[in-house]
C-alpha cells in the first residue's frame, strides 16, 4: 500500500483525556512521523478491542493495565474531520519482552489485533504497558490503513513511546521487575531518536493502570 501522504512533521503534542471512550473535540490535524514497521508485524486478522489474551488458549497476558486510545482525523482542504472506517492495527510485547506470532511464540497471536475507527474517528484497544527487549526502549507499534473515495489504498505505520521516569515507577511491579534493568532508554534508542519525542503518549492514572489517547491525521486524497 502506498505510505500516507501527510508530512512527518507535528503540529501540536499528543493529546489525552481523563479517559479514552470520551471523545475529544477533533484538534487542528495532527500530523505525526511515519516509522518502521519492524520485523515482527503479522497479519493476524483479530479484530477485538481487548488484545491482551491469546486466543487459542485464552491465557491473558499479565501487565500494568492501559487502555489506549486513538482519534484518526482526515486532512482535507475543508480542514480536519473525524475518518471514520479506517482500520487501526497495535502489536507490541508482553512484560517479558516477547512477541506473540514470531520465534517460539509463532502458535500464539497475544498483544495483537485491530479495531476500525467508529464515526468519531476513535478506536479503543485494551492493553498492558510493554516491556523491553534488548536494543529497544520500551515502543508500542500501530498501523493505520484507509481507502479514499476512489478506492486507493493508505497506510501509515509508526510506534508510540513511553516517558522514562513513568516507566521507571511501572517496572517496579514485581510483573516486570525480575528482568532486571533494561538497557535502552528513549536516549539511546535510534529509532525513537527520529522523532519519537513527537510520538510520546500522554497517560493517565485509572485504577490500577492507565488511559492514554492520541491523536493522529491522515491526508487521503
Amino acid at each position: 500500500m502506498p505510505s500516507a501522504t501527510s508530512a512527518p512533521v507535528a503540529t501540536s503534542a499528543p493529546a489525552a483525556t481523563s479517559a479514552p471512550t470520551t471523545v475529544a473535540a477533533i484538534p487542528a490535524c495532527v500530523v505525526r512521523p511515519e516509522q518502521t514497521e519492524g520485523p515482527y508485524y503479522v497479519d493476524t486478522q483479530l479484530q477485538r478491542t481487548d488484545i491482551r489474551a491469546d486466543p487459542a488458549s485464552g491465557a491473558v497476558s499479565a501487565g500494568t493495565p492501559l487502555l489506549l486510545a486513538f482519534q484518526v482525523s482526515q486532512i482535507s482542504s475543508a480542514g480536519c474531520a473525524p475518518l471514520a472506517g479506517a482500520t487501526v492495527d497495535v502489536w507490541h510485547c508482553d512484560a517479558d519482552g516477547v512477541y506473540s506470532a514470531v520465534d517460539g511464540a509463532t502458535n500464539q497471536q497475544f498483544l495483537r489485533g485491530y479495531q476500525l475507527t467508529d464515526s468519531n474517528g476513535i478506536a479503543q484497544f485494551q492493553t498492558i504497558y510493554p516491556g523491553w527487549y534488548p536494543g529497544r526502549t520500551v515502543h508500542i507499534h500501530f498501523k493505520v490503513q484507509a481507502s479514499d473515495s476512489s478506492g486507493r489504498n493508505y497506510a501509515f505505520t509508526s510506534q508510540l513511546y513511553f516517558d522514562d521516569a513513568l516507566t521507571d515507577t511501572v517496572y517496579s511491579n514485581a510483573l516486570y521487575a525480575g528482568r532486571g534493568v533494561r538497557s535502552t532508554r528513549n536516549s539511546n534508542d535510534g529509532i525513537f531518536g527520529n522523532s519519537g519525542d513527537q510520538l510520546l503518549l500522554t497517560l493517565n492514572p485509572a485504577g490500577d493502570g492507565y488511559t492514554s489517547l492520541f491523536d493522529i491525521a491522515m491526508q487521503i486524497d
